[in-house]
């Protein structure tokens, strides 16, 4: 059984399938983060980037570029 973050990368995984959360930002959002614990920079990058395209909202695009840039 996993733990920790690839346990979270999973469950998100699991949930993006069914389609339901496929333009839901925060759930790209938390798959990147669950990739930046795992120091998958590349595809935290890509989750970041497409939760930063999916969101409308300031303050959450203002953070998400943040999280982005510290995943170069």
């Amino acid at each position: 059984m996993c733990e920790g973050p690839e346990a979270g990368l999973a469950q998100i995984d699991a949930e993006l399938e069914h389609g339901e959360l496929a333009n839901y930002y925060l759930a790209h959002s938390a798959r990147a983060d669950m990739y930046r614990r795992l120091g998958r920079t590349a595809e935290a990058r890509a989750s970041y980037e497409k939760a930063l395209a999916l969101t409308q909202e300031e303050l959450e695009r203002q953070f998400l570029a943040r999280r982005l840039e510290e995943v170069k």
